[in-house]
C-alpha cells in the first residue's frame, strides 16, 4: 500500500507506542506504588551513584556543577555565543527535546524571553523575544557541532513536549499581547530546519508550561502554570497532525470540583473524566474559569510533563502538604490518576519544574526553588536523590564568555532530556546566565 503522510504518521504513533511499552517497563514499580496508594518514600539515597563532587567543564575549565564520581560534562551555547547562523545565542534557556538523526542528536531548546525584537526568522510576532534554537551534538565524539535559530517571535517559551512523530511542541508561559498580537499558544518545531510560526489555537490560549503525548492515541496532555491550574488534554482530529484541529478538554475528578493542591503521596483519585472547553482561544484568561465552572479539578502550578511506561507524569512546583511539589501519574488507558510523590520538605525536593523520564528507570526532576539548586532523581523504588548541583559562581571569571560575572548558583535547572537512542548523554540547562550542558558517565551504576 502506498504510504500517505497521514498513514505514515499513524504508523509512527503505533510504533512509538510499542517502543515505549517495552522501554518503559522499569516504571512498573512506580505505577504499582501509585495504584496501591503506597507513597514513594522520602528517604535520601545516592541511588548507587555516590556523593556529589565538584566537576570541571571540559569546554571552559570552569567548575560549574557537582556530579557523582565518574560523570563528566561539557558546556555549549552560552548566552551571547555566536551560533552557526551568525546570531548571538539568546538567553533564558529552558525546556528541550532531543532527536536522534543518524549519527547525530538534534536538540530543540526553548528560550523563556519576554517581549522584545524577534531574534530569528520565521517569527510569529516581530515583537516577540522568545522562541527556540536548535543545536546538534555528536554523541560518539562528545562534541557539539552546530546551532541556529529555529523559531522566533513568541513569548516566554518555557517547557514543551517531544512528539512521537519527531517534533518539539514549544509552549508559551504567558497570557498576554505584544503589538496587538495574542500570545499564550503552542507552536511546533522540527529538529531540522525551521519551526512553524503559526500557533495551534485549538490547543488553548492559557499560561502553558509543558506537554506530554500518548503515542498510542496522539492525545496531547497540557499543563498550566497558575495557582489554580487545570490539567488539559487535546484530542486531535487527525493524530499526528495538530494543525488539523481537535477538542480541548479539562480533567475532572468525580461529580464535583476537587482541589488537589495539598494532597500527599499515595493519594488515589480513581478514574477521572474530561469536559470539553467551548472557548479555547478567549480574549481574556478564562479557559480554566470555564473548565472549573464545569467541575474541572484544581491543581497548584502545574509544570513539567513527560510520557513513559504507558503513563503521563506531571509535576506541580508548590503543591502537596509541604507546598514543595508533587508528582502526579495518569494512566491514559484507564484514566486513573494518583499522586506518586509529594515532597515532605524543601530539603528533600524544593520546587520541581522541568522533568523527564530516564531510559533506565526513574524520573529526573529539575529544581526551581531557593538556595543551591539541584537535579534530583526519583528511583523506581521510590527513593529521592540528588544527582547534580548548580555551583556556577562566576564572580572570579567567565572564561571569556560574554555574560556578567555573577553568582548563578540560585538559577534554576531546566530542559532535562536524554539522548534518545541509548541514553548515554543527559542534556540540561542552567537558565541563567544561559548554559547548555551535556553529561555522561556510568548511568547503569545507579537509578537513572
Amino acid at each position: 500500500m502506498t504510504s500517505t503522510p497521514q498513514t505514515s504518521r499513524r504508523n509512527l504513533l503505533r510504533g512509538a507506542a510499542l517502543t515505549a511499552g517495552v522501554a518503559g517497563l522499569p516504571f512498573a514499580s512506580l505505577a504499582t506504588r501509585a495504584e496501591g496508594a503506597t507513597a514513594a518514600s522520602a528517604v535520601f539515597s545516592d541511588a548507587g551513584y555516590g556523593p556529589l563532587l565538584p566537576a570541571v567543564d571540559q569546554a571552559t575549565g570552569l567548575q560549574l556543577i557537582s556530579l557523582p564520581r565518574g560523570f563528566e560534562y561539557l558546556s555549549y551555547g552560552w548566552t551571547n555565543d555566536l551560533m552557526s547562523d551568525g546570531t548571538p545565542t539568546p538567553n533564558a534557556h529552558d525546556g528541550m527535546g532531543a532527536y536522534r538523526l543518524g549519527d547525530l542528536v538534534h536538540i530543540v531548546r526553548n528560550h523563556e524571553r519576554n517581549p522584545s525584537a524577534a531574534f530569528t526568522q520565521p517569527a510569529y510576532n516581530p515583537l516577540g523575544g522568545g522562541g527556540t534554537t536548535t543545536i546538534v551534538f555528536d554523541p560518539e565524539a562528545g562534541q557539539f557541532t552546530e546551532s541556529w535559530g529555529s523559531l522566533g517571535g513568541t513569548v516566554r517559551n518555557c517547557a514543551g513536549g517531544v512528539t512521537p512523530w519527531g517534533t518539539w511542541l514549544t509552549c508559551e508561559e504567558t497570557f498576554s499581547e505584544a503589538g496587538g498580537m495574542r500570545h499564550g499558544y503552542v507552536f511546533e518545531v522540527p529538529p531540522t530546519g525551521k519551526g512553524n510560526p503559526a500557533p495551534y489555537k485549538a490547543m488553548g490560549r492559557f499560561n502553558h508550561e509543558a506537554a506530554a503525548i500518548d503515542p498510542a492515541t496522539g492525545i496531547v496532555y497540557e499543563t498550566e502554570d497558575r495557582g489554580d491550574a487545570c490539567l488539559y488534554r487535546f484530542v486531535p482530529t487527525t493524530p499526528g497532525r495538530l494543525a488539523d484541529g481537535g477538542r480541548l478538554q479539562a480533567l475532572t475528578i468525580g461529580s464535583t470540583k476537587v482541589d488537589t493542591r495539598r494532597d500527599g503521596s499515595g493519594t488515589s483519585y480513581g478514574a477521572v473524566g474530561w469536559v470539553d472547553i467551548d472557548e479555547p482561544d478567549p480574549a481574556t484568561d478564562t479557559v480554566r474559569v470555564e473548565a472549573q465552572g464545569k467541575g474541572a479539578a484544581v491543581f497548584s502550578r502545574l509544570e513539567g510533563a513527560w510520557y513513559g511506561n504507558g503513563r503521563i507524569y506531571v509535576i506541580t512546583t508548590d503543591g502537596g502538604p509541604a507546598r514543595q511539589g508533587q508528582v502526579f501519574e495518569l494512566d491514559p488507558v484507564t484514566d486513573r490518576l494518583g499522586v506518586l510523590f509529594a515532597s515532605p520538605s524543601g530539603e528533600v525536593l524544593n520546587a520541581p519544574d522541568n522533568m523527564c523520564v530516564s531510559p533506565r528507570g526513574g524520573l529526573v526532576l529539575c529544581e526551581d526553588g531557593g538556595g543551591t539548586e539541584y537535579v534530583h532523581g526519583l528511583s523506581t523504588e521510590g527513593e529521592i536523590f540528588r544527582f547534580a548541583a548548580n555551583d556556577a559562581d562566576l564572580r572570579d571569571g567567565t572564561a571569556g564568555k560574554n555574560v556578567p560575572a555573577n553568582d548563578y548558583r540560585g538559577s534554576e535547572w531546566a530542559g532535562a532530556v536524554f539522548e534518545p537512542s541509548n541514553g548515554s548523554w543527559l542534556f540540561l540547562n542552567i537558565q541563567s546566565p544561559g548554559i547548555t550542558l551535556a553529561i555522561t558517565g556510568p548511568w547503569r551504576q545507579g537509578a537513572l
